[in-house]
């Protein structure tokens, strides 16, 4: 199983809109270069918890939550997370090591939709990204992750 980053996306902090970059540094233990959870300025900084470090979407399961609600019309960077994947089951990476290009991770749980991101976009999306919207990865080595990387299961 071998899929790409797509996209990129780090935002400052909470409720901050999302910035596209092309490449951004990992560190592990933490998240992301410049994003909010690296920086401690998230909207849940305060409550530490497994799987803060770094975020993954698949691009295909939000065109499926598209087509099978009409009107949804959400984004890869509605949903707030850092990495959007394409040819990649998100949810076979939880449990498991994973490299994106450099960096070593961790899938940690799924990255479910809440009320905080439902009031951020707008629209009521609860529903429609229930076991879609992501997942919570841990960064375990150092690296640079760029568009255009693999996504790899380790060993």
């Amino acid at each position: 199983m071998a899929g790409r980053v797509e996209a990129i996306r780090i935002s400052p902090s909470a409720g901050a809109p999302m910035q596209a970059v092309e490449r951004v540094a990992g560190h592990a233990g933490g998240g992301l270069d410049g994003d909010r959870y690296q920086l401690g300025t998230g909207e849940y900084s305060d409550r530490p918890a497994p799987g803060r470090g770094l975020t993954l979407v698949a691009a295909e399961s939000l065109e499926l939550a598209n087509r099978e609600h009409p009107g949804l019309d959400v984004s890869p960077a509605d949903t707030r997370r850092n990495i959007t994947t394409r040819g990649v089951d998100l949810d076979a990476l939880i449990g498991r090591e994973f490299r994106i290009a450099q960096p070593r991770c961790a899938g940690v749980r799924l990255a479910e939709p809440c009320r905080y991101l439902e009031g951020l976009i707008g629209r009521p999306i609860l529903e429609a990204l229930a076991h879609r919207a992501g997942l919570r990865a841990e960064i375990l080595e150092d690296g640079e992750i760029a568009i255009g990387d693999e996504v790899a299961l380790t060993g």
